[in-house]
């Protein structure tokens, strides 16, 4: 089976217009993928580290990257394929409540 991180991306706003129902259902399939093995968290405060030409360790708070919506969350699921690894994050909080989940095939490290 592959690895895939997942990037969730959602705002309070969005997920105050999503019905109840539909983010119970959300959060319960959530609960379903951690049980069958998934990690998954939410996104606390970034930091930046460098280290360039190894002359010494340089640290920023906040994110490197930006977007339209904030980073929520942070997963690693297991599936046969980039297509089911699509319809299991698909129902997802992020992926129902107005955000968006990115999917990263994990590869291994040479």
């Amino acid at each position: 089976m592959a690895k895939f991180v997942t990037i969730g991306y959602g705002d309070q706003d969005g997920y105050d217009r999503t019905d109840v129902a539909v983010r119970d259902e959300a959060h319960a399939h959530d609960a379903r993928l951690i049980e069958g093995g998934a990690t998954a968290g939410i996104a606390g405060v970034p930091v930046q580290v460098r280290n360039h030409d190894g002359a010494g360790v340089r640290v920023e708070r906040g994110a490197f990257m930006s977007s339209e919506l904030p980073v929520a969350g942070f997963g690693i699921i297991e599936a046969d394929s980039l297509e089911e690894a699509i319809e299991l994050v698909s129902k997802t909080p992020c992926a129902v409540a107005q955000g968006v989940v990115e999917v990263w095939p994990l590869q291994e490290a040479p």
